[in-house]
């Protein structure tokens, strides 16, 4: 789902300049992907931040990376094949039984299916017991697909703006310019009971979705443009109350994940509506 936020006072014009907030979402952050290609057919668009969390923040980093290297078509190439290899991935590792057996090292349980036992064992084991090597097969993934010190470079044609969680202070920690790292991107998709938190500079983080997902302040106090796009892909409606324990987990998940950004939205929307009944009070 696609949602605009904008400050009041700006006219449309045939060629703008936007903001992406890219929410995460695991795998649905393929549906991200999606909106990205397409935006990059918009010839009339520029793209100035982007903001993002999570799977969002894997998409931005490599979007940013594309762009800096090959303009639009290298901004696609690059999801492109950012996506292909977490297909190769998912295919060769994470759901495969020798993922589970390398991850669990001597808590190795012979019980299937696979997502039966992940889903057991992250209720009674912590990852520091059942993960020891805090092994992730993305984050070779994203080492493959991103030359972070270009994203560290000056003339970097986007500002981003990476959001994790501080697990000591519980405050979102939003990584910019040349803090944008492997370890950045890692830390915003850390999933507490699947990863050890990532530690940066003596502070662990856990996945940014918790505190900010994404983050708007970093586009509206650090951009020029008056335009936020927000790739939207946790529902914030269910028509059905959930009974099943999966489903009632991935509830949780939604509402929780959603909870930083429909706070955001309030905000901006409330200054919003004062700024333009005090433009109205001054007519």
């Amino acid at each position: 789902m696609l949602e605009a936020a904008g400050r009041a006072g700006h006219e449309p014009v045939s060629s703008r300049t936007i903001n992406l907030a890219l929410q995460g979402g695991g795998a649905h952050g393929a549906f991200t992907w999606g909106v990205l290609d397409r935006l990059l057919d918009e010839k009339g668009l520029a793209f100035e931040g982007l903001s993002a969390t999570s799977a969002g923040a894997m998409n931005a980093a490599v979007f940013a990376y594309g762009l800096a290297i090959g303009g639009r078509e290298g901004a696609r190439k690059a999801l492109t094949n950012y996506w292909k290899r977490v297909s190769d991935a998912a295919r060769s590792g994470p759901l495969q039984p020798s993922f589970i057996d390398q991850m669990l090292g001597d808590h190795k349980l012979n019980w299937s299916p696979v997502f039966s036992l992940m889903g057991f064992v992250t209720r009674v084991l912590s990852p520091y017991e059942f993960n020891p090597s805090d092994y992730n097969p993305l984050r070779e993934v994203v080492e493959q697909s991103i030359d972070f010190n270009v994203l560290g470079r000056p003339d970097c044609p986007v500002k981003l703006f990476l959001s994790a969680t501080n697990v000591r202070t519980g405050k979102v920690k939003v990584f910019a310019g040349k803090e944008i790292s492997i370890s950045a991107v890692m830390a915003s998709a850390c999933l507490p009971t699947m990863f050890h938190a990532v530690e940066i500079d003596g502070e662990a983080y856990w996945d940014g979705g918790y505190m900010g997902n994404p983050a708007l302040f970093p586009l509206i106090y650090d951009c020029k443009s008056t335009d936020i796009v927000i790739v939207h892909i946790n529902p914030l409606f269910r028509n059905e109350v959930p009974r099943t324990a999966v489903d009632i987990l991935n509830r949780i998940n939604e509402i929780s994940f959603n909870s930083s950004l429909m706070r955001e939205m309030r905000a901006v929307s409330f200054v919003t509506n004062l700024v333009t009944q005090n433009a109205s009070s001054k007519g």
